[in-house]
Protein backbone atom coordinates (compact mmCIF):
# COMPACT_ATOMS: atom_id res chain seq x y z
CA UNK A 1 0.00 0.00 0.00
CA UNK A 2 1.50 3.23 -0.73
CA UNK A 3 1.36 6.15 1.94
CA UNK A 4 -1.43 7.73 0.44
CA UNK A 5 -3.77 4.87 0.93
CA UNK A 6 -1.86 4.25 4.31
CA UNK A 7 -3.16 7.95 5.39
CA UNK A 8 -6.31 7.63 3.21
CA UNK A 9 -6.99 4.68 5.69
CA UNK A 10 -5.79 6.38 9.08
CA UNK A 11 -7.62 9.45 8.26
CA UNK A 12 -11.04 6.68 7.84
CA UNK A 13 -9.90 5.41 11.20
CA UNK A 14 -9.62 8.85 13.02
CA UNK A 15 -12.39 9.89 11.34
CA UNK A 16 -14.01 6.46 13.07
CA UNK A 17 -12.40 7.16 16.05
CA UNK A 18 -13.88 10.90 16.07
CA UNK A 19 -17.15 9.16 15.03
CA UNK A 20 -17.23 6.60 17.90
CA UNK A 21 -15.88 9.04 20.22
CA UNK A 22 -19.42 11.24 19.23
CA UNK A 23 -21.24 8.74 19.35
CA UNK A 24 -20.72 7.61 23.19
CA UNK A 25 -20.90 11.24 24.11
CA UNK A 26 -24.17 11.52 22.65
CA UNK A 27 -25.35 7.93 24.32
CA UNK A 28 -23.66 9.55 27.23
CA UNK A 29 -25.98 12.76 26.91
CA UNK A 30 -28.84 10.74 26.44
CA UNK A 31 -28.19 8.56 29.24
CA UNK A 32 -27.99 11.55 31.14
CA UNK A 33 -31.01 13.54 30.10
CA UNK A 34 -32.70 9.76 30.15
CA UNK A 35 -31.77 9.30 33.70
CA UNK A 36 -32.61 13.27 34.83
CA UNK A 37 -36.27 12.69 33.19
CA UNK A 38 -36.58 9.41 35.28
CA UNK A 39 -35.52 11.59 38.37
CA UNK A 40 -37.93 14.42 37.45
CA UNK A 41 -40.72 11.70 36.49
CA UNK A 42 -40.02 10.55 40.19
CA UNK A 43 -40.16 13.46 41.87
CA UNK A 44 -43.07 14.55 40.22
CA UNK A 45 -44.58 10.90 41.21
CA UNK A 46 -43.46 11.06 44.75
CA UNK A 47 -44.66 15.08 44.94
CA UNK A 48 -48.16 13.52 43.72
CA UNK A 49 -48.14 11.20 46.15
CA UNK A 50 -47.33 13.22 48.74
CA UNK A 51 -50.27 15.92 47.94
CA UNK A 52 -52.30 12.85 47.66
CA UNK A 53 -51.47 11.33 50.80
CA UNK A 54 -52.23 15.05 52.29
CA UNK A 55 -55.59 15.24 50.59
CA UNK A 56 -56.40 11.77 52.09
CA UNK A 57 -55.85 12.57 55.13
CA UNK A 58 -57.61 15.96 55.33
CA UNK A 59 -60.47 13.86 53.22
CA UNK A 60 -60.44 11.18 56.20
CA UNK A 61 -60.84 14.09 59.07
CA UNK A 62 -63.82 16.23 57.59
CA UNK A 63 -65.30 12.53 57.25
CA UNK A 64 -64.52 12.16 61.29
CA UNK A 65 -66.25 15.75 61.37
CA UNK A 66 -69.10 14.90 59.77
CA UNK A 67 -69.50 11.71 61.63
CA UNK A 68 -68.87 13.04 65.03
CA UNK A 69 -71.32 15.89 64.00
CA UNK A 70 -74.44 13.44 62.59
CA UNK A 71 -74.06 11.56 66.03
CA UNK A 72 -74.25 14.74 67.88
CA UNK A 73 -76.82 15.80 65.57
CA UNK A 74 -78.51 12.20 66.26
CA UNK A 75 -78.12 12.13 69.86
CA UNK A 76 -79.80 15.98 70.29
CA UNK A 77 -82.99 14.45 68.03
CA UNK A 78 -83.36 11.67 70.47
CA UNK A 79 -82.82 13.54 73.51
CA UNK A 80 -85.49 15.75 72.02
CA UNK A 81 -87.85 12.95 71.39
CA UNK A 82 -87.11 11.10 74.61
CA UNK A 83 -87.80 14.39 76.38
CA UNK A 84 -90.98 14.86 74.31
CA UNK A 85 -91.79 11.19 75.10
CA UNK A 86 -91.69 11.87 78.80
CA UNK A 87 -93.28 15.27 79.18
CA UNK A 88 -96.02 13.30 76.85
CA UNK A 89 -95.91 10.42 79.67
CA UNK A 90 -96.26 13.05 82.36
CA UNK A 91 -99.08 14.85 80.68
CA UNK A 92 -100.77 11.66 80.32
CA UNK A 93 -99.95 10.22 84.09
CA UNK A 94 -101.83 13.97 85.48
CA UNK A 95 -104.54 13.40 83.55
CA UNK A 96 -105.11 9.96 84.27
CA UNK A 97 -104.67 10.99 88.25
CA UNK A 98 -107.28 14.20 87.12
CA UNK A 99 -109.99 11.34 86.08
CA UNK A 100 -109.13 8.99 89.02
CA UNK A 101 -109.56 12.39 91.34
CA UNK A 102 -113.02 13.24 89.09
CA UNK A 103 -113.76 9.75 89.27
CA UNK A 104 -113.58 9.14 92.99
CA UNK A 105 -115.15 12.45 93.71
CA UNK A 106 -118.48 11.46 91.54
CA UNK A 107 -118.44 8.35 93.63
CA UNK A 108 -118.18 9.65 96.85
CA UNK A 109 -120.94 12.20 95.64
CA UNK A 110 -123.22 9.31 95.01
CA UNK A 111 -122.65 7.43 97.67
CA UNK A 112 -123.56 10.36 99.77
CA UNK A 113 -126.57 10.87 97.72
CA UNK A 114 -127.54 7.38 97.56
CA UNK A 115 -127.43 7.85 101.37
CA UNK A 116 -129.28 10.76 101.97
CA UNK A 117 -132.01 9.54 99.40
CA UNK A 118 -131.58 6.11 102.00
CA UNK A 119 -132.22 8.19 105.07
CA UNK A 120 -134.78 10.03 103.43
CA UNK A 121 -136.60 6.77 102.71
CA UNK A 122 -136.49 5.73 106.14
CA UNK A 123 -137.61 8.60 107.37
CA UNK A 124 -140.68 8.53 104.88
CA UNK A 125 -141.39 4.97 105.65
CA UNK A 126 -141.15 5.80 109.53
CA UNK A 127 -143.49 8.10 108.55
CA UNK A 128 -145.76 5.81 107.06
CA UNK A 129 -145.80 3.54 109.49
CA UNK A 130 -146.36 6.20 112.31
CA UNK A 131 -149.52 7.53 110.33
CA UNK A 132 -150.46 4.53 109.93
CA UNK A 133 -150.26 3.09 113.73
CA UNK A 134 -151.95 6.65 114.33
CA UNK A 135 -154.89 5.88 111.90
CA UNK A 136 -155.00 1.82 113.38
CA UNK A 137 -155.12 3.17 116.64
CA UNK A 138 -157.66 5.97 115.85
CA UNK A 139 -159.94 3.22 113.80
CA UNK A 140 -159.49 1.08 116.74
CA UNK A 141 -160.27 4.01 119.39
CA UNK A 142 -163.58 4.57 116.85
CA UNK A 143 -164.69 0.85 116.47
CA UNK A 144 -164.55 0.70 120.40
CA UNK A 145 -166.06 3.67 120.72
CA UNK A 146 -168.53 2.29 118.46
CA UNK A 147 -168.89 -0.78 119.98
CA UNK A 148 -169.31 0.70 123.96
CA UNK A 149 -172.08 2.75 122.64
CA UNK A 150 -173.62 0.11 120.63
CA UNK A 151 -173.67 -1.99 123.67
Amino acid sequence: MSSSASSSWRQRTMGGEAVIDEIGKIEMIQDSNLSKFKSEVKSSQEHHFTVLQRETEKLRGDIEKMRSELRYEIDKVTAGQRLDLNLERGRIRDELANQNSETTNLTNKLDREIHALRAQLEAAKYEVIKYCIGTLVSISAVGLAVLRIMM
